[in-house]
């Protein structure tokens, strides 16, 4: 046992360096003994041993739930909710956690963003991570291979958690709720364990916007970079009919990358022509009937 009593005179002397009048009495200021150093160690392995609780914050419905559920201890405690931010996500979702980051820090939620997302000028070149809808001279084709969510949130994260855990493991939450299951992935480093609390509590997105309005919580738009492939025709009529700057930067990311990977033409919409050439009305707004009134009987399917 002669490393404690080593560490023990090691301790007490810069005890006695801190406190020179109180030198010759170590006992008033808290001397250390043997047994306190080894219950001090017995701590630091506790500590190193129980895993580092983050959860990735979106900023989406499901990722806030989690975040609200922690702040208001319907789930047990975390060191950190982490978001990466791509810097390019829409407006509606940067005011919403402006407004909503003081709220849960005051309830004792850590809040931390990171960000290593590529500017618009590098999204527009040959190097751009994004999979956008490729098009060969028969108008058909594929996608590129989706690259920005490893680029723009896996690896600003992981820096930051390599930087942080202190060789802790980590117990990585994730929003996935119970309508999206077929998203669970394990994690794909050792020191990362993936935990999904919303498939634990049996929760559907609609269940969160129930808890939510249950809590008095706003709802969080969905949370996506305004230019991603994978909008469906709903999201890309809203961007356009809001007209702001999300909707422009999305026609000037399209606009960019389409001649990028020659000898295919790239392009943001399934359609494969330029943004701002969709035509994102809604089969009523072109004419055509409803086959249905806006109200289900409750029959059908029965």
């Amino acid at each position: 046992m002669t490393w404690i009593n080593d560490t023990t005179e090691r301790h007490n002397r810069k005890l006695a360096q801190r406190f020179p009048l109180l030198a010759d009495q170590l006992d008033v200021i808290g001397a250390w003994t043997p047994e306190k150093v080894l219950e001090d160690e017995r701590r630091t392995v506790r500590r190193l041993m129980e895993p580092m609780k983050i959860l990735s914050l979106g900023w989406g419905v499901q990722s806030f739930t989690l975040a609200a559920m922690v702040a208001l201890g319907e789930l047990e405690p975390i060191d950190v909710a982490l978001h990466a931010d791509t810097t390019h996500e829409a407006n509606g979702t940067y005011n919403f956690a402006r407004n909503l980051t003081s709220w849960l820090e005051a309830r004792g939620v850590n809040v931390v963003t990171v960000s290593d997302a590529q500017p618009l000028a590098i999204i527009g070149s040959a190097k751009t991570d994004i999979p956008a809808f490729t098009v060969t001279g028969s108008r058909s084709g594929g996608m590129l291979r989706r690259q920005c969510t490893g680029s723009w949130k896996i690896a600003p994260m992981r820096k930051w958690l390599q930087a942080h855990r202190e060789c802790r493991p980590v117990e990585q939450w994730i929003g996935i709720s119970l309508d999206e299951v077929q998203r669970m992935k394990d994690s794909d480093v050792k020191y990362i364990t993936h935990r999904w609390p919303l498939i634990e509590k049996r929760m559907t997105r609609n269940d969160c916007i129930t808890w939510l309005n249950r809590h008095r919580l706003p709802i969080p738009p969905k949370s996506a970079c305004v230019f991603c492939p994978f909008h469906d025709m709903a999201a890309w009529r809203e961007m356009q009919r809001n007209g702001d700057d999300d909707w422009q930067k999305a026609i000037e990311v399209d606009e960019a990358i389409r001649t990028v990977r020659p000898p295919y033409d790239l392009f943001l919409h399934p359609a494969r022509i330029p943004l701002a050439e969709v035509d994102f009305s809604t089969a009523e707004e072109r004419g055509q009937l409803r086959l249905w009134n806006e109200e289900c009987s409750g029959i059908c399917g029965v």
